[in-house]
């Protein structure tokens, strides 16, 4: 396969993104928390960066950004809706977008909830999505910006992508998150099995990211408002799936 992606991890628990074609040679880098692991793993895989996509304007996702262009002459994409609190964009887009890299069609999708103005990148050849802060591995970003509403729109479109997407979140929160979800859905079969592979990995320290869009459909309990256990469980039978997101996601945040 002509796309491959490199995960990198960076700070404390953030991760960047490689996606490098080997026929053309280029490759873009999702996100920048900071340059210095970026760098070294494209040096070590003689990779020269072509295009840097950001998701949204949290200083962790964009901090890096000046040392990688001295080092890589790249065109810069972002929001066009968030360009006035990111750094200087050589290419703005609208959710909905599409543009081409190394001859392959990315769709830029609306995702806001966490920030107004997030975008993630859909990438059909890698069967990949670059979600940042948006779906998170058994979990999604706090509302800092957006209403429930918003994120569950959000949510929904990209669970309307392939099964077998691969998911490519923004940060190592799985185990905390795993610990949540299983107060919302505890009989879960899948959820627990995840949870106790995630414990695993963590502990041979190991990422848990990326993460599949099936998998997360079927153990996030984001993506699971309209399950009937979990509705039954939040005494949210007749609600809507919206009203039973909002619920999950208030009780996240006083977790």
């Amino acid at each position: 396969m002509a796309l491959e992606i490199a995960t990198i991890p960076c700070l404390s628990d953030n991760y960047a993104f490689l996606l490098h074609d080997s026929e053309t040679s280029e490759t873009a880098l999702i996100d920048v928390p900071e340059s210095a692991p970026i760098l070294q793993a494209t040096q070590e895989r003689g990779w020269k960066i072509s295009e840097v996509w950001i998701t949204h304007h949290h200083d962790d996702h964009v901090q890096g950004l000046g040392d990688i262009l001295k080092e890589n002459k790249a065109t810069v994409r972002g929001a066009k809706a968030d360009a006035h609190r990111l750094p200087p964009l050589d290419a703005a887009h609208n959710g909905e977008d599409e543009l081409e890299f190394a001859g392959h069609k990315v769709q830029v999708l609306d995702v806001s909830g966490h920030t107004n103005g997030h975008i993630a990148y859909y990438v059909e050849a890698a069967s990949a999505v670059f979600t940042a802060d948006s779906l998170m591995a058994l979990g999604c970003g706090r509302l800092f910006e957006g209403s429930p509403e918003q994120m569950w729109g959000s949510l929904s479109r990209l669970m309307a992508l392939p099964a077998d997407t691969i998911v490519c979140s923004g940060h190592e929160y799985t185990a905390s998150n795993a610990k949540f979800a299983l107060t919302i859905d505890p009989h879960n079969p899948e959820l627990i099995s995840r949870s106790d592979a995630i414990a695993a990995a963590r502990a041979a320290g190991k990422a848990t990211v990326p993460s599949t869009l099936a998998l997360e459909m079927a153990t996030n309990p984001f993506l699971r408002a309209s399950d009937p256990d979990i509705r039954a469980r939040l005494g949210m039978t007749d609600a809507r799936d919206v009203e039973v997101f909002a619920e999950i996601r208030a009780r996240k945040d006083a977790f």
